[in-house]
């Protein structure tokens, strides 16, 4: 276990970061974690299986100011195994894990999409796999990064408007349940870091009235941050511009 990691209780976790100043809709601010305050806006070093490809030790991202280095639940999960790295003492340095969700989407051919999660098979070795949103905070947990994303369907574009209505009513719904069992996880005594916190991401492809209906909507669950997501899929650059733009309109100003 990490010791003397604070537990983050809900009123800490929504005061986390600070909005240092402000030009038009650009920010600059801190966020605070269980491992360090992170300045934003800030780039996230892609590690997906927990290092960062190109033969970088930790001494080369510590020396190059490294904040946040991104890894993948998925990933992890499939090698070496969330609970063995749990067991390990989780990964400790300041990492956000990525629920997964784009793999899977990347997956397309090898899953099926339920109420209930995502049944699919390892792209390693085809064995079968079933993730929950529960399962995916489950893993993120014993992992514990700083931050765990929230399960979602990121969705190919283009698709019919009512599948994507639909598909951003079940991510709104697995939000929920990402956001309890979360919860739960961080009052159990033998979680890795009890400080983890949830960021909600945002769906709804290109259709401006989707998106920014269920940005409103997961903006109600008060979360640590948020995050645009289901972009760089299929829509042209002008349409990522678009979409950004107006999704931001109606994401809480004081979150990251």
């Amino acid at each position: 276990m990490i010791t003397g990691v604070p537990v983050y209780h809900r009123e800490t976790q929504i005061n986390m970061f600070k909005v240092l100043n402000q030009e038009g809709r650009a920010r600059r601010g801190e966020f605070m974690t269980p491992h360090g305050t992170v300045q934003t806006p800030v780039f996230m070093n892609v590690g997906t299986q927990g290092a960062i490809k190109g033969a970088l030790s930790a001494e080369d991202l510590s020396n190059i100011g490294c904040q946040i280095e991104l890894s993948n639940t998925y990933h992890l999960h499939i090698r070496p195994g969330d609970r063995l790295i749990h067991d390990l003492g989780g990964l400790h340095r300041f990492m956000l894990t990525d629920s997964g969700g784009f793999q899977i989407f990347s997956l397309a051919a090898l899953r099926k999409i339920s109420e209930e999660g995502v049944a699919f098979n390892s792209h390693v070795d085809g064995r079968h796999i079933f993730m929950s949103p529960e399962n995916s905070i489950q893993i993120q947990s014993n992992l514990g990064s700083d931050i765990a994303m929230a399960f979602d369907e990121c969705i190919k574009i283009p698709s019919p408007y009512e599948y994507v209505k639909k598909s951003c009513d079940r991510t709104s719904r697995w939000l929920v349940r990402c956001r309890d069992e979360l919860e739960r996880l961080n009052d159990q005594p033998d979680t890795v870091n009890r400080g983890q916190v949830l960021f909600g991401i945002n769906q709804g492809t290109i259709f401006p009235d989707l998106r920014i209906d269920h940005m409103k909507r997961i903006a109600e669950l008060d979360l640590a941050g948020y995050a645009i997501g289901g972009l760089a899929v299929g829509e042209t650059t002008q349409e990522m511009y678009d979409t950004i733009e107006l999704t931001e309109e109606h994401i809480p100003k004081d979150r990251p």
